[in-house]
């Protein structure tokens, strides 16, 4: 019996390991999808695809790896928000601010971009490709 217990004790720590990691806070999650502000929120890794999120507050906000397919982010302040590696792939960012936003590895692939402010923001190894892209600052090559 005590053999059994120990054989289950080791297994444990492998089952925790291979777990799929979901970092982002629920409760914050639920925050933004109710009342549109989340300054600061923990939304690691969250799936936020297909969600209007027009004019919303995520100043700060903590979104590596989140999933924003076709999401609408028109207006929104995603000033100092982390977005590396997110992917936003057809999503709308239209006079969005981006601001000090990390945007490192973050796909853009068919998003639509008008008018969104990126003074500051980090765009090492973005993928722009089929994105539209009209009076932002984004440029591809070059100094």
């Amino acid at each position: 019996m005590k053999f059994r217990t120990l054989a289950a004790l080791s297994v444990l720590p492998v089952l925790v390991l291979m777990a799929p990691a979901r970092a982002e806070n629920p409760v914050q999650v639920q925050q933004l999808l109710e009342t549109g502000a989340c300054y600061g929120c923990n939304l690691v890794g969250a799936d936020l695809s297909q969600v209007h999120l027009l004019g919303a507050d995520l100043r700060n906000a903590d979104m590596r790896g989140a999933t924003l397919v076709g999401a609408n982010l028109e207006g929104a302040d995603l000033t100092g928000a982390n977005l590396e590696g997110a992917d936003l792939t057809s999503a709308y960012l239209t006079n969005a601010t981006l601001n000090h936003a990390n945007l490192n590895s973050v796909n853009l692939t068919r998003a639509r971009i008008y008018h969104a402010d990126v003074s500051d923001a980090l765009l090492q190894g973005i993928n722009l490709t089929e994105a539209e892209v009209y009076g932002t600052n984004i440029s591809i090559g070059g100094n």
